[in-house]
């Protein structure tokens, strides 16, 4: 057997039972590709089943407020996928009467859809013979030919592509993509792989040359930029607070958090007190007091956020202020939503 046939034949007996498996529907092939994105099945999984539930079709998902889109994602993180996804939902109702393109072409002039959501769609829904290539193909390619080419070099992308082409069965390629990824996930794992029972470990270079682990060969990331982030949880004698909508560009666009004061380092009771004050142009602050005994690190891809909860007492009552118990109902950070749950302990 050649190397398209070992990965079919291995997908036919290893494969998972997973709901975007049992369809060809391209709404719900979509929603699985996207949200799998930088995430692992596990975590996704329960994320898909939500959202296939409370929106059962691309009409149901167009129709709904981001709000309610960017709380059911809560937690998933990269929220740009579900803001992309809604308004590209919104698109397909508008201008493709509900119906998703249904070529690799059509695909990719999606808003948040690349080559390789494309690619997976297009095979997956519409059998259309174009390779995918994520992380777990960029692996078992690049470890099986010996491939010592950057897969995040624009040359490699290119050169990786090619190879999923030339190597790809097009007579199956429905179940050859999802293999050749299921194949990566599982058999070709990134740090235990499991190379004496793979049934392409007789011919595999890394494995021959000792270099299983060396591959794939990825660029240096970009520098952790560390940030420091101070959240002012106001509550008057009524447990009531408030909460702002994050916006521009940044991270968590349009989420919801406690009033923020951003520091350069991890910051002194008087010091944040005086800032606070300058913020928040309250009066009768009571207390402040600091929730956490350290800072929370919370590592997202590019940056560590250095975090505080700073509880903020008032005597007067807070004007059109927001009730505690409802906090729960804004999408907020999961940073913030763990905050909340202890905090309500308390």
């Amino acid at each position: 057997m050649d190397f398209s046939e070992k990965i079919l034949a291995w997908y036919a007996e290893n494969k998972r039972e997973l709901p975007w498996r049992n369809t060809q529907d391209p709404y719900k092939i979509w929603l699985s590709e996207i949200m799998l994105q930088q995430t692992r099945v596990a975590q996704g999984l329960p994320y898909y089943n939500k959202f296939v539930s409370e929106f059962p079709s691309v009409y149901d998902l167009a129709q709904a407020s981001e709000e309610k889109v960017l709380k059911l994602w809560q937690g998933l993180g990269y929220y740009s996928r579900a803001r992309n996804m809604h308004s590209t939902a919104r698109t397909i109702v508008k201008d493709y009467n509900g119906n998703f393109p249904k070529t690799y072409k059509g695909l990719i002039k999606l808003k948040g859809v690349g080559d390789y959501t494309a690619s997976a769609i297009a095979s997956i829904s519409y059998n259309e013979p174009e390779p995918v290539v994520d992380g777990n193909v960029y692996r078992v390619l690049a470890r099986y030919f010996g491939i010592d080419l950057a897969i995040n070099s624009s040359e490699g992308i290119k050169h990786f592509k090619d190879l999923a082409r030339e190597v790809m069965n097009v007579d199956e390629v429905r179940d050859y993509n999802q293999g050749i990824m299921e194949f990566g996930a599982i058999q070709c794992a990134p740090k235990k792989p499991y190379c004496l029972h793979c049934p392409l470990n007789d011919s595999c270079i890394a494995l021959k040359a000792n270099r299983v682990h060396e591959l794939p060969v990825k660029l240096k990331k970009t520098k952790i930029k560390n940030r420091y982030f101070n959240y002012l949880v106001v509550l008057d004698s009524n447990n009531n607070t408030f909460l702002e909508q994050r916006k521009g560009k940044g991270i968590w666009q349009n989420l919801y958090q406690f009033p923020l004061v951003e520091s350069e380092a991890i910051l002194a009771k008087k010091k944040l007190k005086e800032l606070s004050l300058e913020q928040l142009t309250l009066e009768n602050i009571s207390d402040i007091y600091l929730y956490n005994d350290k800072p929370i690190v919370h590592k997202l891809s590019h940056q560590h956020l250095y975090t505080n909860f700073w509880i903020v007492q008032v005597d007067d009552e807070i004007k059109d202020g927001l009730p505690w118990k409802e906090v729960i109902n804004f999408p907020v950070p999961v940073l913030i939503a763990d905050f909340i749950k202890t905090f309500k302990k308390d």
